[in-house]
């Protein structure tokens, strides 16, 4: 990719997918939307908190993504969760499908942007789940982190 190209315009984000999940790849792809949508997601009303990917008749699909209802629309509305359909390669698709069959992988969706051409992506993180214990080692290695910035910037 260009470097022009990955600037981003965010529009929203799931900032606990990488507390609760070892993201273990992650992948670029569009997102099949109405035009009401797009209209609500350029005004930054969206919630990818309780998403999730997942495979459904040979394709991937986001789930229970909220997109809520643009307010002009009138009655050529959308629905706020409904499934959307996910564009990938059919390469990556079959790599997802047989990666979710797997014990205990999942398909997270980081964020949703808009790239400087416009088009809206999602990022996509092939995650496992975290047990307790491994939280607990990230918040610690959180912690420790912060605490060390502070002790060498009150070293200078």
């Amino acid at each position: 990719m260009k470097p022009e190209e990955t600037i981003r315009k965010v529009v929203a984000q799931n900032r606990r997918a990488r507390f609760d999940y070892f993201i273990t790849e992650e992948f670029e792809a569009g997102i099949m939307l109405t035009g009401s949508e797009v209209k609500a997601l350029r005004l930054g009303k969206a919630s990818i908190n309780e998403a999730h990917a997942g495979e459904m008749k040979g394709d991937i699909y986001l789930f229970n993504a909220n997109i809520p209802e643009y307010g002009q629309a009138s009655h050529f509305n959308h629905e706020p969760k409904r499934p959307r359909k996910l564009l990938l390669h059919r390469r990556q698709i079959q790599k997802l499908i047989s990666a979710i069959q797997r014990k205990g992988m999942t398909l997270v969706p980081l964020s949703v942007y808009f790239t400087k051409k416009g088009l809206a992506k999602i990022a996509l993180g092939l995650a496992k789940g975290k047990n307790m214990g491994d939280k607990r080692d990230t918040i610690k290695e959180r912690d420790w982190n912060r605490d060390k910035s502070r002790l060498l910037r009150g070293a200078d």
